[in-house]
Order: C-alpha cells, then structure tokens, then sequence
C-alpha cells in the first residue's frame, strides 16, 4: 500500500519524497495514535435528521458513545442491535466535515441514490471520536477553518493561505503525504462489506477505503481547479467541469514545470454537477416562477448563505446595508442561513440599525424551517428571514431546502457553484475557488467573483434592476436540457456500475 506515496499514476516521486511520506504518517501516529490492529464494531442507524427525506443511515464505528451522530437520548443504553447491511442496493457515501461544501456534496449523492432506489450509508469519518482516523481529520479540519478565518487578513492570505490552496495542494507531492496518512485511517472501513460501493466527497474518505480494501471506489473530485489533494489512485474519479476533466487528466502542473504522465481513461470520468434530485427535478418549475416574479415586480429573494468556516460577515452585513431600503419598499426580501454560526446572526442584528424590525428568526426548528420553505415556493414573502441551525445536517441542508423558492443565491465560489439557481459570487476563501466562479459565469448561470465590496453591490443593483435574472434562468434551463446538472445521478450509476460489473 505504501507504494501510492511514491508512485502516482506512474510518476515516480523518488525516494527522499517517499521517506518524508513515512515520517509524515509516523508523526501522525506518534501524535494521535495508531488503532490498525484494532477491530471496531459497526452499527446502523437511521438518521435521525435526512434518514426520512432522503433514506440516510448512519454507518456507526466503535463505541456507539464515541460517535458524532449517535443519538444517546433514542437508545438510553447506549446500544445498537448487529447491522443488517443491503448488500444489493447499499452504497456508502463517504464523507467528512471539512467546511459545508463535502457533506453539501454528500446530500446530493445521496439524494439521488435513494431516488433511485438504493439505501444510502452515511459514513462521516470526521465523527469517530475514539479512532485515529478522526483525530487525524478533526485536526487537519481545526487548521483550515483558523486559515479561512485568517485569510481576511491580506497579508496572511497572499503569502500563505492562497498559495497553499492554489499550488501547495496542487503538487503530487501533497498526495503523496496524504496517502501515507490515509493508511491509520483505514481501520474504520475494517468491518464494512468490502464490496459495498463508495462514492467519496473527499479524498481521504476514498484513500482511506482504497487502503482498507474497499473494491467499488469512486471519488466525486469537488473543486474545478485540478489538485493532486483529491487523488485516490484506485477509485474512479468523477468530474463537474470538462477543464477540470483535461486538467487532472494530464496532472497539469503537479509536478511543477515537469510532464506528468497522464491518468488512465477509465479512471477518470466527466459527470456534470453533483446536484440533488428534488433540485433537479423542478429546475424548469422553479425558474418559471423567478421570472414571473420578476415580471409582476414582487420583491427580487436572495438568499445569503453563510459558509462552513463562517467567514463572511463583514459581506454579509454589507449586503444587507445596501438591500435594507428596498426591503423596506418592498422591492426586495433576504433569506439569510448563517448555518450554525449563531453568533453571525446576533453581531449582524446588533451592527445594522433597522435590520431587527423587518426580520423574523427561524431557529433551530428545522420542521418550521422545512415547511416555511413548502410554502414560499408559491406564497409571498417580504422582509428578512434568519435562519440558523445547531445540527450540521439541518445547517446545510436548510439552503437546499430555501433554494427553490430564493430567486438569486449570494455565496462564495465553493461547492454552491455548480447549483442551478442565478448566482451571486462573493469573495473566494481560499485562491483554488475561483474557478468555481469563471466555470459558472462561462455557462451562464452566475456572476463573476466579486472580490470587493463595490463590485458586490454593483451586481446586486444588475440584479434588481436589468434582465439578468430572466437571463440566467434561461441558460439554467438550457444548461439542463444537456444534463449538465445530472452528475450526482451519474456518480450513482458508476459506483453500482463498478460492483455489478
């Protein structure tokens, strides 16, 4: 196995940077243990929070006490009964925490697979307490949520943070260390049914199986610029972008100035979007009644949601600012998701004056939330509305649900880039986003990145008072006839694909 940190797709990275690789996973040991010889029991439950909508069950590891998603107050006494897996139509989605961007990924994965008849396992390897493999994460995650908050700090984002999100998780070399790491994360997968399929939403997740000998791989690559971070050697990887595809079909750039050879054909497929099917399935619906409103003059919805690392108050509070008046006049209406940042929410009422009086708060009630969402699709809405989230699912999920009714969506170039809703791109965090923003803008279904404030206003008044919107509502609509927001359906097809091959 160790073989993957020196030889990637056949460039061979030589043997001083496979020695670093080895120190690289014996620091990680020494630091946070190493449980390879250990054998954690699995459980399933259903969760408890997409387990209805979309047919989710948790793949639990270890002491069910020890687990991020086990609910102690269902089962007071801490136990389980032996999992009973669907070895017919069971596929894994592999996923971990890191920003909202895998989980968003891993929701549409999964709402496509139950859609088509398959029971999705929800395998976060970010909330296995007691094991290795997510003490590895959770420490990895803890650093990129700090460099996300730092990088709006000019100085810290041009000398560090951009250039290890555009170059540094470029380099085979940054694989190559990841795939020594990924062999302590492995044990978790140790008493998984090795043929179940595995669609992963971040590499570690696919590394990880790979090394613990999972069969049926497939790793959904999420970012549309091409870095040697999402490879898992051994996986079929997916694609949303066909420059992407060219780009990490001839490792552009991974090993600097030097020709890299290519992948495989076979190991690398372009899908599209990785979209949810409730989405999908009302794009032409739900375009229709965006240019309606627009044509009878109801207020213009944006819909501002707030990232994974919570680090866009200061657009957010700007946005708002520069909409409150025509709120006020009726010409417009907010739903803000500040996910499960709370605290965003309360320094936004308490900075803008007149914000409090026109917003309604819709907390930590996600049946309320669910069924405000229902009935916007056809109702009226005016004002501001909040909404805020304690459980991760219910934070992430809460944007997919206000997106069909929200008539312009006001993000950050991450995973939200590829979703068929008019975009508004905001600032980037992190240099590698960027080409979320230029994919979108080059189809039609979203703005440039607007990486001041200025420019975000700007966009905001193209919004409310030119066709812009009529506009990217009909290259939705084409975009679609084309499949291109099918991905999610195509990922699930390859990964049933590869076990009943």
């Amino acid at each position: 196995m160790q073989d993957r940190s020196r030889v990637i797709f056949g460039n061979d990275l030589g043997e001083a940077q496979y020695k670093k690789a080895m120190k690289t996973k014996a620091k990680s040991a020494k630091k946070f243990g190493d449980d390879s010889n250990v054998n954690y029991p699995i459980h399933l439950e259903k969760n408890a929070y997409i387990g209805d909508s979309l047919g989710v069950q948790n793949v639990l590891v270890g002491d069910l006490k020890q687990n991020a998603h086990f609910d102690v107050s269902k089962h007071p006494d801490g136990t389980l009964p032996d999992p009973v897996w669907d070895n017919e139509k069971g596929v894994i989605i592999g996923n971990i925490r890191m920003g909202f961007g895998h989980y968003r990924m891993s929701m549409a994965m999964a709402s496509c697979a139950h859609h088509m008849g398959y029971t999705p396992y929800w395998m976060d390897l970010n909330s296995y307490y007691e094991t290795t493999c997510t003490k590895i994460i959770g420490a990895q995650n803890d650093l990129y949520s700090m460099g996300s908050r730092l990088s709006k700090n000019p100085i810290f984002n041009k000398l560090v943070w951009e250039p290890m999100n555009y170059e540094g998780f470029r380099a085979l070399t940054y694989n190559s260390n990841d795939q020594a790491n990924a062999e302590l994360m492995a044990p978790v997968y140790r008493n998984v049914p090795k043929d179940i399929p595995v669609i992963s939403t971040h590499a570690w997740t696919a590394q990880a199986a790979l090394h613990a000998g999972m069969k049926n791989v497939v790793s959904a690559v999420c970012d549309n610029w091409p870095m040697a971070l999402h490879f898992a050697e051994g996986s079929i990887h997916t694609i949303q972008c066909r420059n992407a595809y060219m780009g990490y079909r001839i490792c552009n750039g991974m090993m600097k100035d030097k020709v890299c050879k290519p992948m495989p054909q076979d190991e690398l497929v372009y899908t599209g979007h990785y979209i949810d099917h409730e989405l999908v399935a009302n794009i032409e619906e739900d375009c229709k009644k965006r240019c309606d409103r627009k044509a009878s003059g109801k207020p213009m919805r944006f819909l501002l949601t707030i990232g994974g690392a919570g680090a866009q108050k200061e657009i957010f509070a700007a946005i708002i600012e520069y909409l409150l008046p025509m709120i006020n006049a009726g010409k417009a209406a907010l739903y803000v998701n500040v996910g499960d940042y709370k605290n965003v929410w309360d320094e936004l009422v308490a900075e803008i004056p007149g914000m409090k009086e026109v917003s309604k708060e819709h907390f930590n009630d996600f049946e309320a939330t669910t069924k405000f969402a229902e009935e916007a699709i056809d109702g009226e809405v005016e004002g501001i509305h909040g909404f805020w989230h304690e459980n991760i699912f219910d934070a992430v999920y809460c944007t997919n649900l206000l997106m069909r009714s929200a008539d312009v969506l006001v993000t950050k170039p991450s995973e939200l880039a590829f979703y068929p809703i008019p975009k508004l791109f905001i600032k980037r965090v992190g240099k590698h986003e960027m080409w979320g923003a230029i994919h979108s803008a080059e189809i039609g279904d979203g703005s440039l990145e607007c990486r001041d404030i200025p420019h975000t206003i700007q966009m905001l008044d193209l919004f409310m008072n030119t066709d812009l919107l009529n506009e990217m509502c009909e290259n939705i609509k084409i975009n679609n006839s084309i499949g291109m927001y099918d991905g999610a359906y195509k990922v699930v097809e390859i990964a049933m694909g590869l076990k009943n091959k």
